[in-house]
């Protein structure tokens, strides 16, 4: 008994996918593109800080580098009891 044409002769299952993501590669020519909004932008410019408190910051900064930073204990506890009792 003989069998012929067995599948599809002369085409390449590799050669076919491969065509077919080189052609979806250059269909998506357009590249992804990101806008701000002109509110975000306002957003932006709102929460940057201040001279004067990024002068303290920096100071405090310098302070813990060189371990001469105290915490007063008698302060901190003050606030947390007024965060939590909202006074």
């Amino acid at each position: 008994m003989k069998i012929n044409n067995i599948g599809s002769s002369g085409v390449n299952p590799y050669n076919r996918e491969y065509n077919k993501i080189e052609q979806a590669k250059t269909a998506n020519v357009n590249a992804d593109k990101l806008e701000i909004s002109s509110t975000a932008k306002e957003l932006q410019q709102s929460l940057q800080i201040p001279a004067q408190r990024q002068a303290k910051v920096d100071e405090l900064k310098i302070q813990v580098e060189n371990g001469t930073y105290k915490v007063n204990a008698h302060d901190t506890a003050k606030s947390i009891i007024d965060f939590y009792f909202k006074k």
